[in-house]
């Protein structure tokens, strides 16, 4: 594992899942549906360590090393599918979720 001094990019981050894959010859495996089927898999692994907390335990998942370890993996996994799944689909996500934010405050105005 290589340690980096500088948070990476969004785009740095899709180039280097891009290489590990095509390194391994995966590309044929990440089509949409396999990389949203995986995503949905990754996320429901983040679900299942807080299944039964209550909303109090909730907040504190952090606080407890080896639980913060795997939340903090589930997240990496479920972002990593996520990116792969824009970069097969062409989908620019800080672009998208601009749009989103974008459409939602029109959606959802503050009442005055």
């Amino acid at each position: 594992m290589t340690e980096h001094s500088e948070r990476p990019d969004l785009a740095a981050l899709q180039r280097r899942l891009a290489e590990f894959a095509a390194a391994r010859h995966w590309q044929p495996y990440h089509t949409p549906k396999n990389l949203v089927a995986a995503l949905s898999v990754e996320a429901s692994e983040l679900v299942e360590i807080f299944q039964w907390l209550t909303p109090e335990e909730s907040a504190r998942v952090m606080a407890d090393p080896d639980t913060a370890h795997r939340v903090r993996d589930e997240i990496a996994d479920v972002l990593a599918y996520l990116l792969q799944l824009c970069e097969v689909l062409g989908v620019d996500p800080l672009t998208a979720l601009e749009a989103k934010i974008d459409r939602n405050e029109r959606r959802f105005p503050l009442e005055e």
